[in-house]
């Protein structure tokens, strides 16, 4: 993959329960240009599982040792992004399909040179 526009970050630490939902919102953005680095955050359910289950090469999975907590994990994810913009995105919410375009416009849109 090239450099992508925009990096979006998912922490996850023992969220089976919305994990799938959370994903198929971030998967279904009707902007496609962009990575998605989910950081497992020593999860002790289900959770790998199920993000193992996706097969998108914008998917990279990251697992920390063990739980590092928000802001080790989010430190490894502002490392790890490799777009120019960042979002970040909870493991229990759902994003509406447009949020990544409606993001980027705003940015873009006042982008300071």
């Amino acid at each position: 993959m090239s450099k992508p526009l925009l990096s979006a970050v998912m922490l996850v630490f023992n969220s089976e329960k919305y994990l799938p939902e959370a994903i198929e919102s971030i998967l279904a953005q009707d902007f496609k240009d962009f990575e998605f680095i989910i950081i497992n955050d020593g999860s002790t359910d289900g959770s790998v599982d199920i993000i193992n289950h996706y097969e998108d090469d914008r998917i990279r999975l990251i697992n920390n040792p063990g739980n590092l907590g928000i802001p080790i994990s989010r430190n490894i994810g502002l490392k790890e992004a490799k777009g120019e913009f960042l979002a970040w995105c909870d493991s229990d919410d759902i994003s509406f399909t447009g949020r990544f375009r409606r993001q980027i416009d705003f940015l873009e849109k006042h982008r300071e040179y």
